[in-house]
């Protein structure tokens, strides 16, 4: 009984200090109030719940007890209490409504309270929201600096907590809390741009991805501010560091760090700092690097050779040329064919070509005539000529052969499909099949570029006519049925795959399934496509944050 007396008295001493402080006309002479109301957050569970809402309600009439004030509410958000805590937390917003130099200070604490669950939790959330309303510039300063750039000083619990909350909180709000637009998307930039020194591929992903949908990146932004993306980029690939092949992580980082700059190099940013990079470190050791990631390579390479320099272009030639050989053997080994690095090689040959086609005359034996003295029209080639020749016409027969036996093995697995009972056989013959369908198109995309360059003076293909295997076929544009821009594309067969190949590969020898050097010569070709959200992630899952922690 007395406790309970005890605590009513309590609660009436907080409601006189708080009646009196209303009615005061110079409330800064009220020091006594005030301090009994900072006092009661060491009372009972109601006084504290009271204490919680008239501490920040008359904080700004004492600056001398700010510290004190501040403490003491902060000890009520770590309070036994739920109720407490929650009541506290709702509470801190308010020490900044008049006192806005606290923003920054109220974030951290608020921050550093992300680690709660449920109410409390929402409680966060909304605290931080309205802080962040106020003042969106100090809120989002406080929130990097000391939580995602303080790498050392941050727990890493913590820190998730923080992206996670920029991420599903912030970032979805871009439009309504970057204001001014360009000053504040200008800052969030700077602020990521700081934070990318200590990052994991899904955390750097997460940045990028905010970072594209920005304005002052979008479609009418001017060459330098997309350069401005790429140099990010190639900062998080670790371009200007030595490469050393048995780092995993940097290989894992840099082939991820050029397939996500590939949009970037579509809309005029300059690929050169990759290109050479690759060029210098990475194709000298080629057979060194795990077999996954040769294959990586070897697509982001074709990929990246449509955007690249005549001068680039020139320099890189030679070792495409040299790599595309030990691929294309010159005559029958007995060896496999793997047709999906001939199919990258040769297409990443082509535009490299078309940019720079004299370059051909001393690599293949061309005779291409642009009146420069690096057409070497007085040497004779004639060996190099007839060697890459044969190399060709030897490739295009095991193309042609391979093409024929899964043309074969689809009429096998469409009669398996027929007779399959369970689930699990059927989505096995269907992965059988999207393979198949993949390797006829690399092997009719081979032969469409093979036959270009009999020719003592070829035409080397400088545009989108080869649809790459592993891309998403292209559908004809109709006048009549044209789809609107963006529209996903479904439909089979530019270059003439699909169709024209199995047409071409019909008829003559025995029916039967894939044989074993087909299924393993074209191995790499069920790692499958890079467009949509579901293949091997690319930027996702690089492992711990920081250099040599593992990016993957």
């Amino acid at each position: 009984m007395t406790d309970a007396s005890e605590d009513a008295s309590d609660i009436e001493k907080l409601y006189e200090f708080g009646e009196r402080l209303n009615e005061a006309k110079d409330k800064s002479q009220n020091v006594k109030d005030y301090e009994g109301i900072i006092a009661a957050t060491r009372g009972s569970v109601k006084a504290k719940q009271l204490a919680a809402q008239l501490i920040p309600r008359f904080f700004k009439f004492f600056p001398n007890l700010s510290s004190q004030a501040v403490y003491a509410h902060i000890d009520l958000c770590e309070d036994q209490e739920l109720g407490v805590r929650v009541q506290a937390i709702r509470g801190l917003p308010l020490f900044c409504k008049d006192t806005p130099e606290y923003v920054s200070k109220i974030v951290d604490i608020l921050a550093q309270l992300l680690t709660a669950e449920n109410v409390e939790r929402d409680a966060v959330h909304k605290a931080l929201m309205s802080l962040l309303r106020q003042d969106v510039k100090a809120s989002l300063t406080a929130l990097f600096i000391k939580h995602i750039q303080s790498v050392d000083e941050t727990d890493e619990n913590l820190r998730e907590k923080v992206l996670s909350f920029i991420r599903d909180k912030v970032f979805p709000l871009k439009a309504e809390l970057l204001k001014p637009q360009e000053e504040m998307e200008r800052h969030i930039t700077d602020l990521i741009k700081k934070s990318l020194h200590d990052v994991t591929g899904a955390e750097f992903k997460m940045f990028m991805d905010f970072l594209k949908s920005l304005s002052i990146f979008g479609e009418k932004a001017p060459p330098e501010r997309i350069q401005e993306l790429i140099e990010i980029i190639e900062g998080q690939a670790d371009l200007d560091a030595q490469f050393n092949v048995s780092d995993g992580d940097h290989i894992d980082r840099l082939l991820s760090c050029l397939y996500m700059a590939l949009p970037f190099f579509m809309r005029g940013a300059s690929n050169s700092k990759f290109m050479n990079y690759v060029n210098k470190h990475i194709i000298p050791v080629f057979e060194k690097l795990p077999e996954e990631r040769k294959l990586e390579l070897l697509k982001n390479l074709a990929e990246s050779s449509p955007y690249t320099s005549p001068q680039d272009s020139r320099q890189i030639l030679p070792s495409v040329v040299q790599l595309l050989k030990k691929y294309m053997p010159w005559r029958k080994t007995g060896e496999e064919t793997n047709f999906t690095y001939v199919e990258c090689l040769l297409y990443t040959f082509h535009h490299l070509a078309h940019k720079a086609p004299n370059a051909t005359n001393s690599l293949c034996g061309y005779k291409i005539v642009t009146g420069q003295p690096s057409d070497r029209l007085g040497e004779d080639f004639s060996e190099q000529y007839k060697d890459f020749t044969e190399r060709l016409s030897n490739i295009e027969e095991l193309s042609r052969a391979t093409m024929k036996k899964l043309t074969q093995g689809m009429a096998e697995h469409n009669k398996a499909m027929a007779a399959a009972k369970s689930d699990e056989a059927k989505d096995k013959i269907k992965t059988q099949k999207q393979n198949a369908t993949t390797g006829l198109r690399t092997c009719n995309n081979i032969l469409a570029m093979t036959q270009q360059l009999h020719s003592k003076s070829p035409l080397f293909i400088g545009d989108r006519r080869v649809n790459l295997s592993w891309k998403e076929p292209v559908k004809p544009s109709l006048p009549s049925t044209a789809t609107a821009s963006g529209a996903k594309r479904t439909t089979s067969a530019a270059n003439g795959s699909g169709n024209t190949v199995s047409k071409r590969a019909r008829g003559g020898g025995s029916s039967g399934a894939h044989n074993q050097l087909v299924n393993r010569a074209l191995e790499g070709l069920s790692y499958g496509g890079r467009s949509g959200g579901g293949q091997r992630g690319r930027g996702r899952g690089w492992g711990g944050r920081g250099r040599g922690r593992g990016y993957r």
